[in-house]
């Protein structure tokens, strides 16, 4: 079987909540993010994953990523990885879109970037890199990390360029699989959030 790359998002922090651009800022998660971490892993006990034996795991090595990993019962067989930081917003870190529409109308992130921080070319090849990894293993693997990487990484699955990326959300400790369909690569399932409703 193909290999497929499971994706968890980070649970609820305060800048996520409130909308703001959280890239290396290191934000703690808030209590319904820890929650929901907890909510992730129970449901990656049941079946059909049931708990995922023998799966590789990595991490961003920021801390609410860690702590969704090591709450949802993975950090023990987790490597982190730099790959998986989220973007660096440069001038825009902490800001929330409708304060940079204010300054830039009709700016999008996915097509315009951002000033002083990391290029849409560098997110791209480190999208690359975490594809080209999860390919060239012989099973599934789980990533946990950030919003607009998991995205790109999304995108970069799908052999389109990253502002597809604006087209596919993802919610605070949601779940994705990127697997594939006649051959091709393709959306198993994408921003899942049914564990937190338990």
């Amino acid at each position: 079987m193909a290999p497929r790359i499971l994706l968890a998002r980070h649970g609820q922090t305060e800048w996520s909540l409130s909308g703001k651009h959280t890239g290396r800022t290191d934000v703690p998660l808030l209590e319904e993010g820890r929650r929901g971490a907890k909510l992730l892993g129970e449901r990656l006990q049941r079946a059909p994953f049931d708990g995922l034996p023998g799966i590789e795991v990595r991490t961003s090595p920021l801390a609410r990523a860690r702590e969704t990993c090591e709450l949802a019962g993975f950090g023990d067989r987790a490597t982190c990885w730099d790959a998986l930081v989220e973007w660096d917003y440069g001038a825009y870190e902490g800001l929330r879109p409708q304060e940079i529409l204010a300054e830039r109308p009709g700016w999008l992130i996915w097509r315009d970037g951002v000033p002083r921080g990391e290029t849409l070319a560098e997110v791209t090849a480190r999208a690359d890199e975490v594809v080209a990894w999860a390919r060239a293993e012989d099973r599934d693997v789980l990533v946990f990390a950030h919003g607009h990487i998991l995205r790109s990484i999304g995108a970069r699955w799908l052999g389109l360029p990253i502002d597809f990326a604006a087209r596919i959300r993802l919610n605070p400790t949601s779940l994705s699989v990127l697997g594939w369909a006649y051959g091709e690569p393709a959306l198993e399932s994408w921003n899942d959030v049914g564990h937190l409703a338990a």
